[in-house]
């Protein structure tokens, strides 16, 4: 079963037209949200990231788009597949209603939410091998449109080939200034003593939820100075740890990049304490 528009329906009985705008010109964005025993993790995060890219659009908001309806909605669907006790992954995606070309006919807007299972309830460090390298045929343009979970993921879909292609579990993105912004999948930090990195949002880096999270959770660890400062690809091979955040995996420690092994001291800390926060909110 899948949402359309507020009604549920059979996946294989769900339409869209084929001038839909999110196909016809990536007129759309979504939200990747976690669910454990019908519990949506971080929802007001969420809520208002979704509600500032439909702005950043210049999407019209409906008036019934209240944090209270659309989670009810995300309930609905939830217990309607089965997945009520268990964890789940949702897939929330808003596009602006048929009509026009590039200028739209209208900013009024429609919806979709999926779900899908997960395997597990909270996050578990992945200890596998998790080797990396930067992906450098294309840049993101820093700027307040790359910060936002908008349907133009091309630099995404062609970095996750080249990643398959020559056995890499991830890439790194850079931007037009030649700094790390991000992995293809999640936010990305660097570990370097008690000093902790990550690339800022005016670097084009996404507005991650559990990067906003850890953000949080370092702010209260004076054991550790957070920086949230450009990172040049100089500054990989030199850290103690690497490590990728988003809401489905939690805590991704890198293991190898290039001729270097990392650690996941650090990274093991913080899925922890991840936990407990995903737990109380």
């Amino acid at each position: 079963m899948i949402n359309l528009n507020g009604k549920l329906v059979e996946d294989q009985n769900a339409k869209l037209s084929v001038f839909n705008r999110g196909l016809a010109y990536g007129d759309s964005v979504f939200e990747t949200i976690r669910v454990i025993n019908g519990k949506v993790m971080f929802w007001e995060d969420h809520y208002f990231r979704l509600m500032a890219s439909m702005r950043i659009m210049r999407m019209e908001i409906p008036a019934s788009f209240s944090p209270e309806f659309l989670e009810e909605k995300i309930g609905e669907l939830v217990e309607a597949n089965d997945l009520k006790n268990s964890p789940a992954r949702i897939r929330f995606t808003v596009f602006r209603k048929e009509g026009g070309y590039y200028t739209p006919a209208t900013r009024e807007i429609e919806y979709v939410i999926t779900v899908a299972p997960l395997k597990d309830a909270f996050y578990l460090l992945n200890e596998e091998d998790y080797e990396i390298e930067l992906f450098k045929d294309h840049y993101i343009t820093s700027g307040l449109l790359a910060t936002i979970k908008s349907n133009n993921r091309a630099i995404n879909v062609l970095g996750s080939i080249y990643a398959s292609e020559n056995d890499y579990k991830n890439c790194l993105l850079l931007n037009e200034k030649k700094n790390v912004v991000e992995a293809l999948n999640g936010n990305l930090f660097l570990v370097k003593g008690k000093t902790i990195k990550t690339p800022p949002l005016t670097d084009g880096a996404l507005n991650g939820i559990t990067r906003k999270k850890l953000l949080e959770i370092l702010k209260d660890l004076p054991e550790y100075t957070l920086e949230e400062v450009s990172v040049s690809p100089f500054e990989l091979q030199k850290a103690d740890e690497l490590f990728i955040t988003n809401v489905v995996m939690g805590v991704q420690p890198i293991t190898k990049y290039r001729k270097k092994n990392f650690d996941n001291t650090v990274a093991r800390d913080l899925l922890s304490k991840l936990n407990v926060k995903a737990r109380l909110g």
